[in-house]
């Protein structure tokens, strides 16, 4: 270890990492290199206890379905009434039905993300109703099979806006019911690989999507109105933008040109992006946000990623949000070294740099870490073992404004970990 690389770390504390933090910062995003390793849920749990009971935070965004979020939210005691006061009791078992219903993903298999709605529902059982904090999903309905039918929030926003304004500004329930038809087409498994099998494109879909973007206007158009009903609108706002934001998916399915799958993926962050917009300025008062979600999500830089033999490009949510947020926006980075039992980064990389440093987490100032690089000129980007991670670009450490390195992480199980359950 050269003393270069040793002035720029210190051992993890989340102190460490929020004294990197810019003055200002609005949105604090908090990267993972790979999902479900319970290391990085553990790491995202301190750092949230330390960021509301140090800085004044009161929200957490985490990359999962932004609706079914809600359940997180109601049962963690953020959407009105203290803890429990929906008559539920907080038992594990209720708890264990709560995170599985909430996350996407099969994120709520995890015992880290359990343990963050347990601890916010435990911290907001002792605070006033305005300081309790609030859990988000900041992804759209989107599995890696495919998207959610637009119906469901496209009904609930026609339902809010006809309870508040003349029918004749509406189109009618029973036209929305017969364009889109049964659900079950709109999530056909077989539509993620082919578009053929995609009704994201078909006259219905395109009439379909005419309406939610009327509806969406009409939202739009007669906000003050509705404006003194904070939950209601709150809850309009995030139907017109899940309505949306499917129909635009799904077309995207549905396209058979060479540009789809880039296409999915610019949907896609655009969705989060958009949402964690929206969480932005609803907790603005309130004060700033952690999101939490994959590196490649909240990076600066464009995303990549290559795909059965086709590199990908789009410009992720993260990229997105520094350019409406110039001076808000901040990106913490995680990576690893050895993923047990034998997945070791080669040295010549920037994990196998970091693997020499001394503790099991350490916290990194990326500007010196780049400095140290530059010098060196020697330090490459790692290559994954398998499909299930990515390391850190060495090029791109003067876009993250600190870095996290654990040094062993265990290997996964399911999807995310190459191994069966």
């Amino acid at each position: 270890m050269t003393a270069s690389l040793g002035n720029a770390a210190r051992p993890f504390s989340p102190a460490a990492l929020t004294d990197l933090v810019p003055a200002g910062t609005r949105l604090l995003a908090l990267g993972e290199p790979t999902h479900g390793a319970e290391e990085f849920l553990d790491l995202r749990n301190e750092l949230l206890r330390h960021l509301v009971t140090a800085h004044g935070y009161r929200s957490i965004a985490v990359e999962s379905d932004c609706q079914a979020a809600l359940t997180l939210d109601a049962y963690a005691g953020g959407a009105g009434g203290s803890a429990g006061s929906d008559g539920s009791d907080g038992s594990d078992g209720e708890l264990d039905t709560v995170v599985r219903a909430g996350f996407s993903h099969g994120f709520g298999a995890y015992a880290g993300n359990r343990e963050l709605v347990r601890w916010v529902r435990e911290f907001n059982a002792g605070v006033a109703a305005g300081e309790r904090v609030r859990i988000y999903g900041a992804d759209g309905p989107l599995e890696y099979t495919g998207a959610a039918a637009p119906g469901p929030a496209l009904l609930r926003l026609r339902a809010f806006l006809a309870a508040r304004l003349p029918s004749e500004l509406l189109p009618t329930e029973a036209e929305l019911l017969r364009l889109h038809g049964p659900g079950a087409r709109w999530t056909e498994p077989a539509a993620a690989l082919d578009p053929a099998r995609s009704v994201g494109r078909t006259e219905d879909a395109g009439r379909l999507r005419l309406l939610a973007d009327e509806l969406g206007t009409l939202l739009a158009a007669h906000r003050p109105q509705f404006q003194h009903e904070e939950d209601a609108l709150w809850r309009a706002e995030l139907d017109a933008r899940t309505a949306a934001g499917l129909l635009r998916y799904h077309a995207a399915t549905a396209d058979p040109g060479p540009g789809r799958f880039d296409s999915l993926m610019r949907q896609r962050d655009l969705m989060i992006a958009d949402n964690l917009e929206a969480i932005l300025r609803r907790e603005a008062r309130r004060g700033p946000i952690l999101a939490f979600a994959h590196n490649r999500h909240l990076q600066r830089e464009a995303g990549r990623l290559t795909l059965a033999g086709r590199r990908l490009h789009w410009w992720s949510a993260g990229s997105l949000l520094a350019s409406r947020l110039p001076d808000g926006y901040a990106f913490l980075a995680t990576t690893f070294g050895t993923r047990l039992p034998d997945d070791h980064p080669a040295p010549d990389t920037l994990e196998g740099l970091l693997s020499t440093l001394p503790g099991p987490r350490t916290v990194l100032d990326p500007a010196r870490l780049a400095a140290v690089v530059k010098e060196w000129g020697w330090v490459k980007e790692r290559v994954p073992a398998d499909h299930t991670y990515f390391g850190l670009d060495p090029a791109e450490l003067e876009r993250v404004d600190g870095v996290l390195f654990v040094r062993e992480i265990a290997r996964q199980q399911g999807l995310f970990g190459g191994t069966a359950d």
